[in-house]
């Protein structure tokens, strides 16, 4: 449930959607087998934006080139580094469920460099921590990724950091919600 006092681009009533809205809608819920939901309530103010991104999302998280527990993995790094306690609720059940160990869940969270990766895990850290925060990855994180996911899962790698980047910060712009009862998951960090 929204909290209108903070969320500023809630869900819209279906009565109040656009002729537009309740087309794009539609086609997302055809789509996804799910009516709109989390960030695509915000994203629905622009329908076509909202059925690409959704677009691109069933790519990234269902046929990239890399294994779902990893998208998942790096989807949680993502959501840590913005602060993002939508997109972590959504996903953080979904990467236990594909892998994730809950104690690297954990630090993640906490915003520590897990102990506990696979090296698949820690190559993606690497390479997403330094792509969000440096704006660049280094040339050994890039050619580790490459020879291990090939430069089809660097694309997709980079892909998924800017996708849940580009919905973090669409719900962190719009102040979505959690469901209602629902304790934020993730503390604030301390620099």
């Amino acid at each position: 449930m929204s909290d209108p006092a903070r969320d500023r681009l809630p869900p819209i009533p279906e009565a109040d959607l656009s002729p537009e809205q309740r087309a794009a809608a539609a086609s997302f819920a055809e789509t996804r087998g799910t009516p709109v939901f989390g960030p695509f309530w915000p994203l629905i103010r622009s329908p076509e934006m909202m059925l690409r991104a959704s677009d691109m999302g069933m790519y990234l998280r269902y046929r990239s080139a890399l294994p779902l527990g990893l998208s998942e993995f790096a989807i949680l790094v993502v959501a840590r580094l913005w602060s993002q306690q939508v997109e972590w609720h959504i996903h953080h059940p979904i990467a236990l469920k594909a892998g994730v160990l809950p104690e690297t869940a954990a630090a993640i969270a906490e915003g520590r460099r897990p102990e506990t990766m696979s090296a698949d895990e820690a190559l993606a850290y690497a390479f997403s921590t330094e792509l969000q925060g440096n704006r660049a990855v280094s040339d050994a994180t890039y050619a580790a990724l490459v020879a291990r996911f090939g430069e089809r899962g660097a694309i997709d790698l980079a892909g998924i950091n800017g996708y849940y980047a580009l919905l973090a910060m669409t719900m962190n712009v719009a102040r979505t919600a959690l469901p209602e009862g629902t304790e934020p998951p993730l503390k604030p960090l301390t620099p």
